[in-house]
């Protein structure tokens, strides 16, 4: 299972050998490889900001790390000893995300058979993550400004005003600076929201990374298949330096784990059929996000039909318009297409 970029079966970090890299410098307490100075700033940013209840926002593209430093900021702050309460709003139903984070009472709408504590309320003394923060439409976004400023809310279908003591932390791959000038998002959420903001870099800006973070999955997949590699072949490890990552983190792991599985050696070769650079397709992303929202949605519903509705998967809509998948599925979310109804008529 991954999170954003990085396996949340190794707890969430990246180790990198002591014998292998001792001039690696170790930082926090789960040693996170960084030869970059593009991620040195985000780890100090971190470390001064952990220990303060302060209201953090952390963006970056998809695969860059944010709930990786969503858990750090929890692990290094006064609430460490209960659990981070993570939850990421793109996945979750429009409908449904009031009763996500604030709960619901037994007969408050139609399915509501028993009563629901929301995430707010688990989150109560401990630290609340939410993912994809750009997500909430207009009017979650007011219900949201109201517990960031009062620490207060309602569960759905009670009249008791409940209060809370939760440190927030957001995150979003979208532009939120962008949203508020067009309206899609609230200036005062935004203002509450980004009391520290912390911007994750791209891999494409920290390459010296990218060996020793390839040679830590490679170490960390041996260990759970059972297989033995020595290490990552020269030209293999160029050619993972030269590419451009559109995934980042989490599509360099899914490669070192494809790679790994074809492999009968004990030195790692990566097919070049695996970094295929898609110039056509990061010019496409570049338009769709410079679109207006009735032209990007255009632009979506026609590479949806011709893809018959498929989003993923190398003949999916997501990579003709040369984006991640979970990032069309979030644009889908929030345009309110139905994808479905291509899966039967392409042509419409």
């Amino acid at each position: 299972m991954v999170s954003n970029g990085f396996t949340s079966t190794h707890a969430d970090a990246v180790r990198s050998s002591p014998s292998t890299h001792p001039h690696d410098k170790e930082t926090l307490d789960v040693n996170i490889v960084s030869r970059s100075e593009a991620l040195q700033d985000v780890l100090n940013r971190l470390e001064r900001v952990a220990s303060i209840d302060t209201t953090v926002l952390i963006t970056g593209e998809t695969g860059t790390g944010k709930e990786l430093v969503a858990r750090q900021l929890h692990r290094r702050s006064r609430r460490a000893a209960r659990s981070l309460v993570a939850v990421n709003l793109a996945s979750v139903p429009e409908p449904l995300v009031a009763s996500e984070l604030f709960g619901h009472e037994q007969g408050a709408f139609t399915g509501a058979i028993q009563r629901r504590i929301g995430r707010f309320e688990l989150a109560d003394r401990a630290t609340l993550f939410l993912d994809e923060i750009g997500e909430l439409s207009h009017e979650m976004q007011v219900a949201l400004l109201r517990i960031v400023q009062e620490g207060a809310f309602e569960r759905l279908g009670a009249s008791q005003t409940r209060h809370v003591d939760v440190r927030l932390i957001a995150a979003t791959n979208r532009n939120l600076e962008e949203a508020v000038d067009d309206g899609r998002f609230r200036a005062d959420l935004y203002y509450r929201l980004s009391v520290f903001p912390i911007h994750l870099p791209p891999l494409r800006e920290r390459r010296e990374d990218i060996p020793a973070l390839a040679e830590y999955f490679l170490l960390r997949l041996a260990a759970r298949v059972g297989r033995r590699f020595t290490g990552i072949e020269p030209a293999s490890l160029e050619q993972l330096q030269a590419f451009s990552w559109p995934g980042n983190i989490r599509q360099l792991q899914n490669v070192i784990e494809h790679s790994a599985i074809l492999s009968d050696e004990p030195v790692l070769r990566i097919p070049p059929s695996l970094l295929v650079e898609k110039r056509p397709g990061v010019a496409l992303a570049s338009k769709l996000d410079a679109a207006l929202h009735d032209n990007e949605k255009q632009m979506i519903e026609q590479a949806l039909a011709g893809a018959r509705g498929r989003v993923s998967g190398s003949a999916g809509a997501a990579s003709n318009l040369g984006i991640p998948a979970s990032t069309l599925e979030s644009k889908i979310k929030r345009l309110r297409i139905d994808k479905l109804r291509f899966r039967s008529h392409p042509a419409a």
